[in-house]
């Protein structure tokens, strides 16, 4: 599986995972990584995953993600993380930023997804 090796996927993993250890640790960094970092990769991430099983399911590497799809997921996440759950858990908060991040990050999967994968 191709996309699971591809070092951008690695290295976007790599980067939300130190982010989140960071912050359950404490770690001082800039605000915006904490805020808005790991929205922009969340797309991109979810979406190459969602891609790899699609195609192990379908057995074969000739599937791509299509915009009506993308975008579906995308609102799906925008909705759910920032208007559903601040209603039901102070933890999370509603930030549009979040959301016009999340759908550059789609955007871009979108744009480079033949490319890469």
């Amino acid at each position: 599986m191709k996309i699971l090796k591809n070092p951008i996927l690695i290295g976007f993993c790599f980067i939300a995972l130190f982010i989140y250890i960071a912050n359950r640790l404490a770690l001082p960094l800039p605000s915006w990584v904490y805020f808005y970092v790991n929205d922009f990769l969340c797309m991109p991430i979810v979406l190459s995953f969602s891609l790899a099983i699609l195609r192990y399911i379908k057995k074969s590497d000739l599937i791509y993600v299509p915009l009506s799809i993308i975008l579906i997921m995308t609102a799906y996440y925008a909705i759910y993380f920032e208007w559903l759950m601040p209603k039901l858990h102070t933890r999370y908060t509603g930030d549009l930023i979040d959301v016009v991040l999340y759908f550059i990050g789609a955007f871009l999967f979108y744009v480079f997804q033949k490319r890469l994968f």
